[in-house]
């Protein structure tokens, strides 16, 4: 048996593998992992395959206090549909709500999205990609009237002159994108970077600007203050292809260089350096990511810095624009087809009549019969189990009660729930709380397509077949659609699903109605949109318009409003979380590998020397880290990369070392985004003795 030709099953880069029982080696014909490469969790990944506590039946408990038992199949979906129906009964459709992932396949998010809202008919569903890129959608799609992650092939990011970065620490989140800076740096290229830490990513920079965190608009906007000053802006380019410059040049001339040194931290003389190296360079890209997206202000936030992109004439111009990095393995066609609380397929906007009347046509149903939109996913999550919410959670593909802000009360909401589902491979902190946990298959035991973060749509090939009595998410959602008695036909085979998929993406922005299965294998993926199968598929949009009415992309002014919760007496210090190279998410795969875990086997703070110094610590020492919403104990990494007015801690730990206990769900008020980058802490310096009095 020859080895099976897929893609990684982790980040949105989708590098390109080769399975063959279990043992994994790099593809070198697919563009995001040029020449091969694979990082560390890549390499690792056929473990997850054998992992030792993978689930394999049903698991379902008599009532809330028993034991999680095995079960049969029938017994499992039965129950499901049965409190399904009496759930339905008593409290109406939207009692029972679908919470879905940003790294199932695109057939899964479309079908789950379809099961939601015709077999369930309700409005909440909404996915984990809500933490992740719903900012940077949000602002793209009012600037360009589109959101695709990268707007040009990652090729391009080798060709620019120069990149700014902001938000993103590449080199752990996603190493082999550094094979493009790399080759963007021999040919002289040069590196900006944003970031209040002085990552990998930050060390690889020509140029660091070391921010505050939750000031990154103000930086945006003091960059195009100064553009505006030195006559580096492209006007011919404003005139032809743009509106609404004037309000945001009035906005921008309050954001001085001085002024904007105050509230960031970053000196003058850097941000006239970076301005200069964009502003005269032949080509460029301004690039954002979870840093400067994961705010209460993350739309406006990266608003900014396409005010910036767009002031300097990049959108639309070959070997240049503004783009988002995508970080979960289908971020990108995951929030395209329909698992996003206001969306249905081809990214259409679920209050549309026309969109609403398309896909109606398509699910074989009434355009009245679709609910509307429904609760973003941390408003649902906090909606639980209350008065009015739902009582009923299917979770597909998610983790919430560790990747979700101010988890505690995650946790609280889930208990109050009558019926918690999650269908999951392993035994996440999630599926050990739910009633009924259902077998799903792994990345490298179905087929489906994914699209990576520059908008190329891709095969991941089954490469094994599932271990005995476990079931693919398709299937699983199938039997509960028929035990509903749902409208319509729910296929279990990809290729079918995905059939149907490109005829209700059809003439949305996203569309992939000229996508096949047999396309995506002959030409190494195609880009969308491609309305047809003569189409070539859209490697750059933007070249002649944009996708708003009038083809001219927006500006809109923004101003800085700082975090939601600043620094004070009694919590002074800033806390930005993220993640580290060995681990994924919220760490239900990789802290299962045995390489990664020992890489980075626990969680931990980092804090700069002088402040460990102030609080007597060192490496190793036991501290205790204190918001607003809880505390969690972690050991001292003591660095000189990080401010001194900030600690850091990566959220991939599940106990009392979770970060998201700590973190804000204060929530953008266009995306809905919760400010996972920043909360107000305080951080103590705790005593084995004083623990162990504390557990007693």
């Amino acid at each position: 048996m020859s080895p099976t030709a897929t893609h990684c099953p982790y980040c949105a880069l989708q590098c390109g593998m080769f399975v063959d029982a279990g043992t994994i080696t790099p593809r070198d014909d697919i563009p995001a992992n040029s020449g091969g490469a694979l990082c560390q969790k890549g390499w690792t990944a056929g473990e997850l395959l054998t992992a030792p506590d993978r689930i394999t039946v049903p698991l379902m408990r008599a009532h809330r206090d028993a034991p999680l038992e095995e079960v049969s199949w029938h017994a499992a979906l039965e129950r499901i549909a049965a409190e399904i129906h009496r759930i339905q009964r008593a409290h109406g459709p939207d009692a029972v709500a679908v919470f879905g992932g940003g790294g199932l396949t695109n057939e899964k998010a479309y079908q789950l999205g379809k099961f939601a809202r015709v077999a369930l008919r309700t409005a909440n569903i909404d996915y984990n990609g809500r933490f992740c890129m719903s900012s940077a959608a949000a602002a793209q799609n009012r600037a360009f009237g589109l959101d695709r992650g990268l707007p040009v092939p990652i090729n391009d990011v080798a060709e620019a002159d120069v990149i700014l970065l902001a938000g993103g620490n590449v080199a752990e989140t996603m190493p082999p994108f550094v094979r493009h800076l790399t080759a963007q740096r021999d040919r002289g290229g040069r590196l900006i970077v944003i970031d209040p830490r002085n990552t990998s990513t930050a060390r690889r920079a020509d140029l660091h600007l070391q921010v505050t965190p939750g000031t990154d608009l103000a930086l945006a906007n003091g960059l195009l203050h100064l553009a505006i000053a030195e006559g580096l802006i492209d006007e011919g380019y404003l005139a032809r292809r743009t509106r609404g410059f004037e309000a945001v040049r009035t906005v921008v001339n309050a954001y001085w260089p001085e002024r904007v040194e105050r509230i960031t931290g970053v000196p003058v003389p850097l941000m006239r350096e970076a301005v200069r190296l964009l502003g005269t360079a032949a080509t460029a890209l301004v690039l954002t990511a979870r840093g400067a997206e994961q705010h209460a202000t993350g739309t406006d936030t990266v608003t900014a810095f396409i005010n910036l992109a767009l002031g300097l004439g990049l959108p639309g111009r070959r070997g240049s624009g503004f783009g988002c990095l995508t970080g979960q393995g289908n971020g990108q066609g995951g929030r395209e087809h329909g698992q996003k609380a206001d969306q249905l397929p081809g990214y259409r906007r679920i209050d549309d009549p026309a969109a609403r009347e398309h896909v109606a046509r398509v699910w074989g149903v009434e355009p009245g019969d679709l609910p509307g939109p429904g609760l973003s996913a941390t408003e649902l999550l906090g909606a639980l189990g209350t008065t009015g919410g739902p009582r009923a959670l299917l979770v597909f593909g998610s983790n919430p009660v560790v990747s979700a802000p101010d988890s505690t009360r995650v946790e609280e909401r889930l208990a109050a729930l009558d019926l918690l589902v999650v269908a999951d491979f392993l035994p996440s902190e999630t599926a050990v709380r739910a009633d009924v946990v259902l077998p799903t298959a792994q990345w490298a035991e179905e087929t489906g397509t994914i699209t990576n973060l520059e908008g190329r749509v891709l095969l991941r090939q089954a490469a094994q077949p599932a271990p005995a009595g476990v079931r693919g998410d398709l299937e699983i959602i199938a039997a509960l659609a028929e035990r509903l008695k749902a409208a319509g036909r729910y296929a279990t085979e990809p290729e079918e699903v995905f059939e149907e998929l490109r005829t209700a993406s059809a003439g949305g922005l996203a569309d992939y109605s000229g996508i096949t299965y047999e396309r995506i294998v002959k030409e190494t993926g195609v880009f969308w949109p491609c309305p047809g199968e003569g189409h070539p598929g859209t490697p750059r949009v933007f070249l002649d318009r944009f996708a708003t009415p009038d083809g001219r992309a927006r500006l809109i002014a923004v101003e800085h409003r700082g975090p939601a919760e600043d620094v004070c007496d009694a919590y002074p210090l800033y806390l930005t979380t993220g993640r580290v190279l060995a681990h994924y998410q919220s760490g239900t795969q990789t802290r299962r590998v045995r390489a990664l875990l020992d890489a980075v086997p626990d969680a931990y703070v980092e804090l700069h020397s002088d402040l460990a110094g102030r609080l007597d610590v060192a490496d190793g020492t036991s501290v205790r880290v204190t918001s607003r919403r809880g505390s969690v104990v972690a050991a001292v990494r003591v660095s000189e990369a990080i401010r001194r007015d900030t600690v850091f801690m990566p959220f991939h730990w599940a106990g009392a070392a979770r970060a998201n206990l700590l973190t804000n769900p204060a929530l953008d008020p266009t995306s809905r985004m919760p400010e996972f980058k920043v909360c107000a802490v305080r951080v103590e310096k705790i005593h084995v003795e004083k623990i162990r009095a504390e557990m007693a």
